[in-house]
């Protein structure tokens, strides 16, 4: 009787264990999903959650407990989730974990963790060289009495529900494990300080989904958890795509606002890191809302014009055809006959099915409002003069040049004198201007040397701003001749490369009075829109430190 209660007792303590064993999704979140929608969303090489949980291996801790503080050396690991998503149904989407360590530490070249050179936390400098020295650590076969003698399999080299390792699993350097939770659903492997999956969307729900990560270290012949980290991603059935809208002479681009009589350019960008798209012909149908009709394009660029004022509101429809899931066969009842004949569909539908190559059509859409208003279209400089001085004038050259417009009137005018290359600024000077309908004024600039200089103009208003530039000759002044001889060369300079100029020299504004002619009002208007919209243009395509920027070595200075 004693024994059979004995046996009992046992039975029944072992039932208990198994009872309390944790199972994954007790461990990795509290994302539960029904078991239909696990069996739907099959990920390749996943397993359930239902699977149990090695505890006694990989400890676990929830959120808030004491041991977190203990679990690194010198501070807490932060892991960092990122993904490519938006993906398309069908495409792959990828997933990367980055663990972010305590200051002044590093993972080395054999995956130890050590101590930056001359690195200063705030417990000082360290004197140690390893956070954690892994290499050092006991090989495989020291601990044979502790795995499989015949398979040389230790006991403590496999995942948390039990899977061995991959052999060879390179414990040397591979010193974190990573479990990946998403979709009822788990995947683990080993990594360093990063580690990285993708997995097909093809049976995914759509919508958005969690991600959820835990990673372990190696702590002796156990593992210790170092972070948890969750992100959320989205799976969708409509192709995701960014419109980009640029023009020249336009002022800025994200107001949306835009210049009559000059081409915007239209660029859809779309996102499909995992190629799933590459091999499938796409279309792009424009819908500019100004009564020019449709436009099919197979081009992710197109050029259009506005030729009136006024707000538009512009779709774009992109199509394409990617493989996807065949639907089930439609088959109809056949009709009574006195002959019996087989009830089947389309044979051409039916091989189609059977095959299991069907095509699905995909799309994208995008929509925007854009305003067209008036702006300064052209800038031309049509004459550069010598100007005549008085004998006893030091030892210099004045020249005074023409400037039209076309399109809107511009309310401010900067003027830069670069070095030959159009690239070293040498002097600039911007001011508010009013001028007539005719859009013309007379500059006058002096240069107390010889050489070639390049003299860029920029007119601008509220919400244009169109510039060009000349290669000037100045000769040096000929004692026996009242006037020098000045060659000219209008050139075109790429967009860029002015634009930079001009951003980088506004910083040394001067200002120097430009006189209109004929008719022109002499009264200054006031602002300063164009210098404030180059110097925040600036600070925006290059953030950080000015002193890098080459082009500030220049003094500002008359030439």
């Amino acid at each position: 009787m004693g024994c059979l209660c004995l046996v009992l007792g046992l039975l029944l303590a072992a039932s208990m264990q198994l009872h309390e064993a944790k199972r994954y999704h007790e461990v990795l979140g509290d994302e539960r999903y029904p078991g239909y929608m696990r069996e739907h969303s099959q990920l390749r090489g996943w397993s359930s959650d239902e699977n149990e949980w090695n505890e006694e291996l990989y400890p676990v801790w929830k959120r808030g407990d004491a041991r977190w503080r203990n679990s690194w050396r010198g501070g807490r690991v932060q892991a960092v989730l990122t993904s490519d998503s938006p993906a398309l149904v069908g495409s792959n989407i990828t997933f990367v974990v980055n663990l972010v360590f305590p200051r002044c530490q590093k993972e080395d070249a054999n995956g130890n963790i050590v101590y930056e050179k001359n690195c200063r936390n705030d417990s000082g400098l360290s004197s140690d060289l390893y956070v954690y020295n892994w290499t050092t650590w006991p090989d495989d076969s020291d601990w044979a009495e502790d795995g499989d003698l015949r398979t040389g399999q230790s006991r403590h080299h496999v995942f948390p529900d039990g899977k061995p390792f991959p052999h060879p699993h390179g414990r040397k350097k591979w010193n974190f494990v990573y479990v990946f939770h998403t979709f009822g659903q788990y995947f683990q492997k080993l990594g360093r300080c990063s580690a990285r999956i993708s997995i097909s969307t093809t049976n995914l729900t759509l919508g958005p989904q969690v991600m959820e990560v835990t990673v372990y270290r190696r702590h002796g012949r156990r593992y210790i958890p170092v972070a948890q980290v969750k992100d959320v991603y989205v799976v969708t059935e409509e192709i995701p795509i960014f419109v980009t809208m640029s023009q020249k002479n336009d002022r800025n681009a994200s107001d949306h606002t835009f210049l009559k009589d000059m081409p915007i350019v239209f660029d859809v960008l779309i996102h499909d890191p995992s190629h799933f798209l590459n091999k499938s012909a796409i279309s792009y149908k424009w819908n500019f809302g100004d009564n020019t009709g449709l436009v099919v394009s197979n081009n992710h660029t197109l050029n259009h014009t506005y030729v009136l004022n006024g707000t538009f509101n512009l779709n774009l429809t992109v199509q394409t055809s990617v493989p996807g899931p065949c639907p089930p066969p439609f088959t109809t009842p056949p009709k009574p006959s006195p002959t019996p004949m087989p009830a089947s569909g389309d044979p051409m539908e039916v091989s189609k099915i059977a095959d299991g190559n069907c095509r699905v059509d995909r799309y994208g859409y995008f929509m925007a409002t854009v305003t067209i208003v008036e702006g300064i279209l052209k800038i031309s400089i049509i004459q550069a003069a010598d100007v005549l001085m008085p004998a006893p004038w030091p030892d210099s050259s004045l020249m005074d040049f023409t400037v039209t417009c076309e399109g809107a009137i511009p309310t401010e005018v900067c003027t830069i004198i670069s070095d030959p290359t159009c690239q070293i600024a040498r002097s600039m000077i911007c001011n508010p201007v009013a001028v007539d309908e005719t859009c013309l004024l007379s500059v006058r600039r002096a240069f107390n040397r010889s050489g070639i200089y390049c003299v860029n103009f920029t007119l601008g208003d509220d919400t244009s701003l169109a510039l060009t530039s000349t290669l000037i000759s100045v000769p040096g002044k000929d004692p026996a001749s009242p006037l020098g001889t000045v060659t000219v060369a209008l050139i075109a300079v790429g967009c860029l490369a002015m634009f930079v100029t001009v951003i980088t020299i506004l910083l040394y504004k001067k200002h120097k009075e430009y006189k209109p002619i004929g008719k022109c009002p002499r009264t200054v208007v006031t602002g300063r829109g164009l210098s404030g919209f180059l110097t925040h243009a600036k600070a925006t395509l290059f953030p950080g430190t000015q002193e890098k920027d080459p082009l500030l070595k220049s003094q500002p200075g008359i030439l």
